[in-house]
């Protein structure tokens, strides 16, 4: 059975670097970023973080305020990403058994690429899809539908590991099995979703995969 990962949250240790990134681009447009805004978007793609701000905030173009953004985070990312151990560890023990990876992130192709490759994960995986290759990001079933047809295979044989209710409804909408991972950023309620819900990711989960 193939095995489709969201990124942050689920690989990579990203979101309190993504929000400190936030946080400092923002206040260069006179945005204090507080920690409901960052409840509010977990989850969501910049376009969406983007309006939200704007609802209150007279803010420069999306472009001006998604580079500012990315220096920030770019930079963080580089020199402080890790991946999460249990993460790392599973797509081992996936890749000897030869299973088909794939990565299907709501971030931007740039900052996808940097987040696989400065964690050392970028091998693990013969397929990844970015949010800004196809037309609905999460929850709409797009990028896990793309990933399955990148691999070759029917969506329903795939099993999708993910850490938010959007990636989990999106996950669902394209058929496939989803394991969820609490990394303690939602209530466990909002992942009851998921066909199965765990602390941490292990290769048992992908038993008979």
């Amino acid at each position: 059975m193939p095995v489709v990962f969201d990124c942050d949250g689920v690989l990579v240790d990203s979101e309190s670097l993504a929000w400190t990134a936030i946080s400092a681009a923002m206040q260069h447009f006179g945005v204090t970023v507080t920690e409901t805004d960052r409840g509010n978007l977990v989850g969501h793609p910049f376009e969406y973080e983007y309006e939200y701000f704007s609802r209150t905030s007279d803010l420069p173009p999306i472009e001006a305020v998604g580079a500012a953004i990315s220096d920030e985070m770019f930079a963080l990312f580089e020199r402080h990403l890790e991946a999460f151990e249990d993460a790392k560890d599973t797509l081992e023990v996936l890749a000897r058994r030869g299973l088909a990876l794939a990565v299907a992130s709501t971030s931007a192709r740039d900052r996808l690429d940097v987040s696989l490759r400065s964690t050392g994960l970028a091998d693990f995986f013969s397929v990844s899809v970015a949010g800004d290759e196809v037309a609905a990001v999460k929850p709409a079933p797009d990028l896990f539908l793309r990933a399955a047809e990148l691999l070759g295979v029917a969506p329903e044989i795939c099993t999708a590991v993910e850490d938010s209710p959007v990636g989990i409804a999106a996950a669902k909408a394209a058929g496939m099995r989803v394991v969820a991972v609490d990394r303690g950023d939602f209530d466990p309620e909002e992942l009851s979703e998921a066909d199965v819900l765990v602390p941490r990711l292990t290769p048992a989960l992908f038993h008979g995969s």
